[in-house]
């Protein structure tokens, strides 16, 4: 099962592709990105990122005149995690790339809606613990603001209202699945995250937008796609990309309200020691056991954080699965290897993270 609000079970990438109705990304797609980048990001040559709508149309357009600006975003329920951050590293690698501007939606209203244990109060202030992490991925702070959904609705207001009234609640109920029980302010919910799609649109400006995410987030895209030329808006497109799974097993995504399944950007050395030690592997019972029959790197979660964010490197990362297959590598060594790599990266983040702080106001929608 994948909506916008959760994932559970283990999730089949193809399946997705066809029954949301988006498109593979192809060698040619990446061939463009990663030409015009000056180098291939890791998370295109690993197929983190697998799925889109439109982008080859909007990589046409832009070679054609036609600028994007991109727009992504971060439901505040609690504290960052690591997987939070994969489409933030991607979305600044385009942003570089393309010179691109960046709308970055702070969905402190879904958060309180869907949430019953989650106060107003609660969802702002995560917002702003949030944003210090969007911060610390290097964003150019001249081109990149965060927006605020309560703070500032009066900005969002006049096109969700636009959005809201194209669309109709059968439609919400076949996307999201909303039924008697769902409270009225999540219904109009999806006009409210359609709208940084269509500022520049709004302001006038000839311009596409290509929304980085996560895949189970495209369900809102359906609809803002649906309704943009019948409001005179370009339709935006999106690059979406895998779950990185959480600590206790490869299927699913990890969880922000699941502290043993999520590394969290404000954990220390030793409780992120800690929770890779408990990760799930594909590993035997007994250090014997993994000797004779080895081990089992397709499901082993340190594997794969390993091979999307935390080893560059093919050939060391297929002499490791070697190993592992063959029983020469045992799953204490991967884990000890992990654990050093994830803390040089969060004590790097942990540091911009900080530093962040002063800027805060120069990156905030006013």
């Amino acid at each position: 099962m994948v909506t916008p609000w959760e994932v559970k079970g283990e999730v089949d990438y193809d399946k997705l592709i066809k029954e949301f109705g988006t498109s593979r990304i192809n060698d040619e797609l990446v061939e463009k990105i990663s030409k015009k980048a000056g180098f291939m990001h890791l998370f295109l040559r690993r197929k983190l990122f697998f799925s889109h709508r439109d982008l080859d149309l909007i990589l046409k357009d832009f070679d054609s005149g036609i600028p994007f600006f991109l727009y992504t975003g971060r439901g505040p329920s609690g504290r960052t995690h690591i997987g939070h951050l994969v489409p933030w590293i991607f979305t600044k690698y385009l942003q570089d790339t393309f010179n691109a501007k960046l709308y970055f939606q702070m969905t402190d209203d879904e958060k309180f809606l869907f949430r019953d244990e989650l106060s107003l109060e609660k969802t702002e202030n995560n917002s702003r613990e949030n944003a210090l992490d969007v911060i610390a991925c290097g964003f150019d702070e001249k081109k990149t603001k965060i927006i605020y959904d309560v703070e500032n609705i009066d900005f969002l207001y006049r096109i969700a209202l636009k959005v809201a009234k194209k669309v109709t609640y059968s439609t919400s109920k076949a996307v999201f699945g909303f039924d008697n029980s769902t409270n009225i302010g999540l219904i109009f919910f999806p006009a409210v995250q359609a709208a940084p799609a269509f500022i520049e649109n709004e302001r006038g400006n000839d311009c596409n937008c290509l929304i980085p995410c996560a895949i189970d987030q495209d369900p809102y895209w359906r609809i803002t796609r649906d309704v943009a030329p019948g409001l005179g808006y370009r339709k935006p497109g999106a690059i979406h990309s895998k779950f990185l799974p959480g600590l206790e097993g490869p299927k699913g995504k990890m969880s922000a309200s699941e502290e043993s399944s999520a590394i969290y950007t404000t954990d220390d050395e030793k409780t992120v020691k800690r929770k890779i030690g408990s990760a799930f592997t594909g590993g035997q019972a007994t250090v014997e056991e993994q000797k004779k029959k080895g081990g089992d790197s397709d499901v082993c979660v340190v594997f794969q954080w390993l091979f999307y964010l935390f080893e560059e490197d093919d050939k060391k990362l297929e002499e490791r699965k070697r190993k592992c297959k063959s029983g020469e590598l045992m799953c204490g060594e991967c884990k000890k290897d992990l654990n050093e790599r994830v803390w040089k990266f969060l004590k790097a983040h942990q540091e911009k993270r900080e530093k962040a702080r002063e800027k805060l106001k120069d990156f905030e929608m006013k």
